[in-house]
This record gives C-alpha cells, sequence and structure tokens, in this order.
C-alpha cells in the first residue's frame, strides 16, 4: 500500500490509484486518443495552453496538423530542435525529463524518493540481468505530460535483450513516488539490455496509467499485459544497433525512463541533481574507458 511516512496529501491522492483499474482506464485513452475527429482540435488547443508545449519544436506548429491527439503528443521535433553533446564520450539524456534521482546502486538497490529503494533485480526481471550493475550507477528520468515524448539513445550500442514485465500501471508523477513503495518494479516496463563500447547498459521504460502503449522503433507498439509471466526477447542472434541520440522508441503519455550502467562507467555531470530538467542530447556525464566487443 501506501508508505505512512510520506505527506499526508501524497497519501491520499495514492490511495485512490489502489482502485482504480489502470489497464481497463489506459485501453479507452487509447482509444480516445487515437481518434480521429474534429472535435481533437479544441482539445488540442487547450493540452497546447494547460502545459505549455513549444509547438515552435514541432515539425508541424499547428495542431490542426495531426490527426489524432496521439500524433500530437507523439509529434516528432524538427531537424536541430535537440542537438547532441559533441564529446563522444557523453552519457546523453535520453528524454526530455525532469531528474528524479540519479546515484549509486548501493547493495543491487536503487533509491526511489526519500525512504524508499528497490532492487535492480526485481527492476529487470533476474538477478542475472542485474549482475552486471551491481555496485554500479543508474539515473531515473520524469516525463511530464508538456515533454517530447520520444525516447533516444544515451550511447550507441547494439540490442541484446528485451524483457517485457507485466503489472500495474500507477501513476509515476513525484507523488506516487513519494508515496507508493516499490513504484517502479509494481508497474508494467520494458527493459532494454544493449552492449556499448562502454560496456552494458539498462534502458528500462515504464508504464503508467493511461500510458499502458510503448512503442520502439524494431518492434512497434508492446500491448499492455497486467498480469502473466515476464516475456523475453533474445535478440543476439537478430541484433539492432542503434547509434547514439538515435530514436530507440516512445510513450503514448507521459512515463519514466531509468537507465543502469556498470560500476565506474560514468562521471556524472557535477551539476546534475534531482529536480533538474534535461533535454534529449545533453550531456549528463562522461562514459569511462572503452570495453572491448565479444
Amino acid at each position: 500500500m501506501n508508505d505512512a511516512s510520506a505527506p499526508l496529501a501524497d497519501r491520499i491522492r495514492a490511495l485512490a490509484l489502489h482502485v482504480l483499474p489502470h489497464h481497463a482506464i489506459s485501453r479507452g485513452v487509447h482509444r480516445l486518443a487515437r481518434l480521429q475527429t474534429p472535435l481533437k482540435d479544441p482539445v488540442a488547443r487547450w493540452f497546447i495552453r494547460h502545459y505549455g508545449l513549444d509547438m515552435d519544436e514541432a515539425v508541424h506548429a499547428d495542431p490542426a496538423a495531426y490527426p489524432s491527439f496521439n500524433a500530437l503528443f507523439t509529434r516528432a521535433l524538427r531537424p536541430g530542435a535537440r542537438p547532441l553533446d559533441p564529446r563522444p564520450d557523453a552519457l546523453l539524456s535520453p528524454a526530455d525529463a525532469r531528474v528524479s534521482q540519479l546515484g549509486r546502486i548501493r547493495a543491487g538497490r536503487l533509491l526511489q524518493a526519500k525512504g524508499h529503494d528497490y532492487t535492480a533485480a526485481a527492476l529487470l526481471g533476474g538477478e542475472d540481468r542485474a549482475a552486471p550493475f551491481q555496485d554500479g550507477d543508474f539515473i531515473t528520468l520524469y516525463l511530464s505530460p508538456r515533454d517530447y515524448h520520444r525516447v533516444h539513445m544515451p550511447a550507441s550500442g547494439s540490442l541484446r535483450e528485451t524483457v517485457h514485465i507485466p503489472g500495474r500501471l500507477f501513476s509515476v508523477a513525484p507523488f506516487t513516488t513519494r508515496a507508493i513503495p516499490g513504484l517502479f518494479t509494481r508497474n508494467e516496463r520494458l527493459a532494454c539490455l544493449f552492449d556499448t563500447p562502454h560496456g552494458p547498459l539498462a534502458l528500462v521504460l515504464v508504464g503508467a496509467i493511461n500510458v499502458g502503449s510503448i512503442e520502439t522503433v524494431w518492434g512497434g507498439e508492446m500491448g499492455s499485459r497486467a498480469r502473466g509471466a515476464p516475456r523475453v526477447t533474445d535478440h543476439h542472434a537478430d541484433p539492432v544497433a542503434l547509434e547514439r541520440g538515435e530514436e530507440m522508441g516512445r510513450f503514448n503519455l507521459g512515463s519514466t525512463v531509468i537507465l543502469l550502467l556498470p560500476r565506474g562507467r560514468v562521471r556524472w555531470d557535477p551539476a546534475l541533481a534531482p529536480d533538474q530538467t534535461v533535454r534529449v542530447g545533453q550531456g549528463l556525464g562522461t562514459l569511462q574507458g572503452n570495453v572491448p566487443q565479444a
């Protein structure tokens, strides 16, 4: 349930989420967001004003150019809108987001919020997948509704495995990270495991309410699942190679991205801190050393 030490307002808001039919709501939003109707335009204009979207960055600045609300939400940006950090050893931000937490993975555990942590093994769906990240580093990035919702590669890499782990679809807004223990390991998620010149890298896309739909450039839209065994896809025989800054997937409404790296492989930018906003292509830190690829 909820953490009794969290602020009362957070606990009350989070309590209501426990009884909601997360997947049913998300399926309904999925259908509504894809309707092609004239009613979409006033809703889109309200959304742009309410959340302060910068449409000048988009390929199409006019909301009427998008056939559905979801098309607006997953809009592409114009070329040059997100320049990449020119340093070849920079670890790039994979998303426009707010830093939720970052730091060391201590004894296999990642910090969620004050008083809450969770295991890398639970997040990735197995101790063997978590082993390379023992005592490594992580960063958690929260995408709000106003953010650009495509996810890009933080470093060049070759996909070796994906793990689709079913679960709930709690909101991942800041109040739930403070109030719901183990939030990111309770929610449905897609863990993408890459080999890079700097060693293994895990990029986890966490679903949330209204975000039962996650897409990747190699597999398309991922069907939402509330329960069942993790669905593992081995990509060794059919590798997907992606360059730093290249799009790897997208959320169909806001959510969270978590990056995990092995010990000693990243030196975070000293100015980086929780609550800081970052943008795709921005340097989050410096990758350390090259690891020969097998």
